[in-house]
């Protein structure tokens, strides 16, 4: 499968279409409360039909229920529940149930998913038992304090283990991230598990990446000592419907200002980054989860490599704004954040399917709609 689109000709006939429908306007973004694109939940029942089987009659436990992550994860598995009429049940946890009311309200209503409200390092336990059980819930898109970040990973981690072995659930995906290997060497252009690179423990913003890290040790001990059937996930970058697009992610924060028919300004245009299509993450999360070995690590991204200059042309240019970029400043050694994904290629059969142009133009549809 070469692209996601059946033909490129089509997809620039409506991309044209949306673009005059559409003008570039001024956009606040604030919590966009609809439903994701009907196509993109098609498009990940495509790629996991045959693996829902598993949940038939089941119930699943999600933590992180109201971010970017956990929003795909609970709208693509209540889609699948309907579609293939599993009659499965997802409980998803939430500190704050009345912001994903607002946030997602089609998903706070829907039948086959209920909300638990509570903090992931010390929620109670829901009552009955859970086959399945996903971790994603972390702070890595907001502002806290390295010790309150380390914390909330680590205990949040042990927490949601602990529930997962007395609730009986048998397969636990660890969402974790790229950030376990620290600083990718310049020399190596795809980073792959075998790596054993490590943050930097004297440097106190390498709290997320030593959390995910501990997180990982503590799904292997559990594996040993309980058996449970611990899968991991290490994330890279993505973008997609939710992205948040005024935190730390380039790619949002070129998509708002291109969007807001502003310049896009980069402090730094030399790191190389790459970025995967929010569908796409469901398709290998849930593929992760269901089919994924225990306590070997997949990369989960794209391997497409891009300059973040050339990532802010690509907006552009996507997006048809008279948009020009300006860089304050240029690393000579530029950083690298992208993942081999050779091993899920090779023992998952995931790929990447929609191309980071249509990734762009998918986002900004979404937001303008």
């Amino acid at each position: 499968m070469a692209s996601h689109r059946d033909e490129g000709d089509e997809w620039d006939r409506v991309k044209k279409q949306v673009t005059k429908a559409f003008p570039i306007p001024f956009i606040p973004f604030i919590p966009v409360n609809k439903p994701h694109p009907k196509e993109d939940l098609e498009h990940v029942l495509t790629h996991t039909r045959g693996l829902w089987e598993q949940l038939r009659g089941g119930r699943i436990f999600v933590t992180g229920a109201t971010g970017f992550f956990g929003i795909w994860l609970l709208e693509t598995f209540a889609h699948a529940n309907e579609q293939l009429g599993l009659d499965a049940e997802l409980v998803g946890l939430t500190r704050n149930p009345e912001a994903f009311l607002a946030k997602a309200p089609y998903l706070a209503d829907h039948g086959s998913i209920r909300l638990h409200k509570g903090d992931v390092r010390d929620f109670e336990f829901p009552t009955g038992n859970f086959s399945h059980v996903i971790h994603a819930g972390t702070t890595s898109s907001a502002p806290v304090p390295p010790a309150e970040m380390l914390d909330t990973i680590i205990q949040g981690t042990r927490h949601t283990l602990d529930f997962a072995v007395a609730t009986g659930a048998k397969r636990f995906l660890f969402v974790s991230s790229g950030a376990v290997y620290g600083k990718q060497p310049p020399e190596m252009t795809y980073i792959p598990e075998t790596y054993q690179g490590a943050p930097d423990p004297m440097d106190p913003n390498s709290a997320y990446g030593e959390g995910k890290r501990v997180g990982e040790l503590l799904c292997a001990i559990a594996h040993r000592e309980h058996g449970l059937e611990a899968t991991i996930a290490r994330c890279f970058a993505f973008v997609g419907p939710h992205l948040p697009l005024d935190a730390h992610f380039a790619i949002g924060n070129c998509i708002r200002d291109a969007m807001r028919g502003e310049p896009i300004r980069l402090k730094d245009g030399t790191p190389f980054r790459s970025y995967l299509y929010a569908a796409d993450l469901a398709i290998w999360l849930w593929t992760i989860l269901f089919k994924g070995e225990s306590c070997h690590p997949y990369n989960v991204g794209s391997d497409q490599e891009i300059m973040i200059t050339q990532l802010a042309d690509t907006v552009a240019s996507t997006l048809e704004g008279s948009v020009q970029h300006s860089t304050l400043n240029f690393n000579s050694s530029p950083s690298r954040y992208v993942p081999s994904i050779d091993r899920a290629k090779t023992g998952l059969g995931l790929k990447v399917c929609i191309p980071l142009e249509e990734s762009i133009f998918k986002t900004a549809s979404w937001i303008r709609s």
